[in-house]
């Protein structure tokens, strides 16, 4: 489904992602892990076009997708919640959701809408409060249903748990999990690779903007250098 081939990206004169490689299979749940600066985020902005790359392909279906701009990318199927949530705080719960389907016209919206407040009943009963007073779980819930209102093939979600408390992260990754059961191909950039590896078929280890180590989730959760330098062992 989506290729990323020799990625080079640069911030200026910082080479931040040096040759990255990785492929997610239609279906899937991939984990990228790694340490803060390892090009996790900056991996997932060029996929989003929210960044061009210098050299390398992205592809998705075979197309390239590479230096696209982001809202392109988008109508193609992609769908990005980024680290932060950067969700719009003066909007409430169902205008952040209804951004979301800004590409749609369709008649499904409404429904669509449903099935976010069902995966996120909380998000259903504060629908009218503004999103910048809900609390930091609250947030990222309204951050992924607003990117699953685009109705993504590939949905990417940078650090979903980063900041939340230990309930509302499991909470969280239940729900990643019942939205790749619908269909819905996941790359998860994740620090907590305990969860990460929980959930994920595959995975990769970025270090220093290359890929360091690469494997299925047990070989990861295997191997003695991501014990020690992620699960804490």
């Amino acid at each position: 489904m989506l290729v990323v081939e020799d990625l080079h990206v640069y911030y200026g004169e910082i080479h931040a992602l040096k040759g990255v490689s990785l492929t997610v299979g239609t279906g899937e749940i991939v984990a990228v892990l790694g340490p803060n600066g390892a090009g996790k985020t900056t991996t997932v902005k060029t996929i989003s076009g929210l960044l061009a790359p210098r050299q390398g392909r992205v592809t998705l279906d075979e197309a390239s997708i590479g230096g696209h701009p982001a809202h392109e990318i988008v109508h193609k199927g992609i769908a990005h919640v980024p680290e932060g949530r950067k969700i719009f705080n003066r909007l409430t719960v169902a205008e952040n959701l209804g951004m979301g389907a800004y590409i749609r016209s369709d008649a499904g919206i409404a429904e669509d809408m449903e099935r976010v407040f069902t995966l996120f009943a909380r998000l259903k009963e504060r629908r009218t409060q503004v999103a910048g007073t809900l609390s930091g779980g609250e947030q990222q819930m309204l951050a992924i249903g607003r990117a699953l209102m685009a109705r993504p093939r590939l949905l990417l979600l940078d650090e979903p748990s980063m900041g939340l408390a230990p309930i509302v992260v499991e909470q969280i990754f239940e729900t990643i999990v019942e939205v790749n059961r619908h269909g819905t191909t996941i790359l998860l950039v994740e620090q907590n690779a305990a969860m990460a590896l929980g959930i994920a078929r595959r995975g990769y280890v970025l270090e220093t903007g290359a890929v360091a180590l690469t494997g299925t989730a047990a070989e990861l959760a295997g191997n003695i250098d991501v014990r020690r330098a992620y699960l804490g062992e």
